[in-house]
């Protein structure tokens, strides 16, 4: 038997390339892509950096936690052996609700696309941004109803459809606009715009955003224990991914930048943009419907997948008793179906950002800056936990470290922390997008990150101070019987 279960393991073994493409597809959005395309030229260095302090160190920590510790629960599991449940708790419930505002945010760039289909002029108008927002979040919502055949199926298809195809054509497109002669519409001055200036607290604020671009290597990485050789094969499959994903976004993001003039570029409709003046100037403006459907496909599937995902390390949570019993119900196919209903109330919620902010770009990244924020208090969890562990659980097996014993871990974990840090405070510093439209528009930014951020942490230390009290509660009365 045991001969067996060994060779089934290796004909399981994940491939690096296999490994390699998971983690691309994790991490790699096209909706991205216009708001890299502000950056320039100056996005190489912000990709190389980026890779380099936070997305290959973010991989290397979640392989070792999520080998060490495999069983259902994944973050909060792993800070929840390192600090305790409460703080796991805080860990999951973070991973979750940074979906809240990122799901309007990329269904604003859904409802950018569908426009281009049919009118582009109500890219711009608020009202049928809200109103698809609305329709395509509920309707993700209703379809994870039916169980996770319908969710693979659609996560599979939009990543071809919807990433892989538009992405390739993008850049093969532009690439004969430029052999054609036409202008690019950011100069490259001699090389000076490579390197952006760091002592401007605007550019401080585009490296901080980059980070929550390249998040989400904990999802791909529960994987690691399927590869052979996962010390040395691991490794290789992430650097392989870093170099696809630099590639790509590089090549995507000049893309856009070279052929949309950065004063009219929309950082939610900017990839539709992109591929009408290209068709325009090929002649061939009837692709540009079909490119922008293939979009948001793609990005539809992607809410469809993530709506579930997140929501399920929640229901552990909810399990143990964290949250209310009323969180804990399932349908027929085994879905949490209130906390999808919950998630999906407060999302709406948060979409109305799109009515009250003066542009609906201003809007879009309104709700990706909350979302970095969020995220990035779960990520400091994380690689605080990788540290935590190897002292206080140094004899647990660990099928894949990070390399170089205890000073590894404090090098990658520690610099992905302090990165993750300064990339919370760097978020509050508004773009330049939303100064240039006065105190109001800052004011309200800032605002609304501050009390959303604050808010959102505040939940779930309530819900467990609630949970303990319950607890002692019922402990006095067993002790008074």
């Amino acid at each position: 038997m045991s001969e067996n279960t060994n060779g089934s393991t290796k004909a399981r073994s994940m491939s690096v390339f296999t490994m390699s493409m998971l983690t691309v597809a994790a991490v790699l959005s096209l909706r991205n892509l216009p708001s890299m395309a502000d950056y320039g030229w100056s996005i190489i260095f912000y990709l190389v950096m980026a890779c380099l302090c936070f997305f290959i160190p973010s991989a290397l920590v979640s392989a070792e936690l999520a080998s060490t510790y495999p069983d259902n629960g994944g973050v909060y599991l792993w800070v929840k052996q390192a600090f305790g449940p409460k703080w796991g708790f805080v860990a999951i419930f973070m991973q979750w609700v940074e979906n809240l505002p990122w799901f309007p945010a990329c269904l604003t760039f859904v409802a950018s696309a569908i426009a281009y289909v049919f009118n582009p002029a109500l890219a711009t108008n608020k009202w049928f941004v809200f109103v698809t927002i609305l329709v395509t979040l509920w309707l993700a919502t209703f379809l994870n109803f039916k169980g996770m055949r319908v969710s693979a199926f659609l996560s599979s298809s939009g990543v071809l459809a919807g990433t892989v195809v538009p992405g390739v054509v993008i850049i093969l497109m532009v690439a004969v606009y430029l052999i054609m002669g036409d202008p690019i519409k950011v100069p490259f001055d001699e090389g000076t715009s490579l390197i952006p200036d760091l002592s401007n607290p605007t550019q401080l604020m585009l490296l901080a955003g980059m980070m929550v671009a390249l998040a989400g290597m904990e999802m791909s990485s529960v994987h690691v224990t399927e590869m052979s050789n996962p010390s040395r094969n691991f490794p290789r499959a992430i650097l392989g991914a870093a170099l696809v994903v630099i590639v790509l976004s590089v090549a995507g993001s000049l893309a856009i930048a070279f052929v949309v003039p950065p004063s009219q570029l929309s950082l939610a409709a900017g990839v539709c943009q992109a591929f009408e003046d290209i068709f325009t100037s090929l002649h061939c403006k009837w692709l540009t419907p079909i490119m922008c459907f293939l979009l948001a496909y793609g990005a539809i599937t992607m809410v469809v997948t993530w709506v579930l995902g997140p929501s399920k390390g929640v229901l552990e949570v909810a399990k143990e008793g964290y949250l209310p019993a009323y969180w804990q119900k399932r349908n027929k196919n085994d879905m949490p179906v209130r906390i999808l209903v919950i998630q999906g109330i407060i999302s709406s919620v948060l979409s109305t950002a799109v009515l009250f902010t003066p542009t609906i770009s201003n809007a879009f990244w309104l709700m990706s800056a909350l979302t970095a924020q969020l995220y990035m208090v779960m990520y400091l969890f994380m690689f605080a936990a990788a540290i935590r562990l190897r002292y206080s659980q140094p004899d647990v097996k660990r099928p894949y470290r990070i390399p170089g014993g205890k000073f590894g871990v404090w090098v990658i974990s520690g610099a992905a922390f302090l990165v993750s840090l300064i990339s919370i405070f760097c978020g509050f510093i508004p773009p330049s997008n939303v100064l240039a439209d006065g105190a109001w528009a800052i004011t309200w930014y800032i605002g609304f990150l501050f009390v959303g951020t604050l808010a959102f942490i505040a939940l779930p230390l309530w819900a467990f101070h609630e949970y303990e009290k319950k607890n002692a509660k019922k402990a006095e009365t067993v002790k008074n019987d």
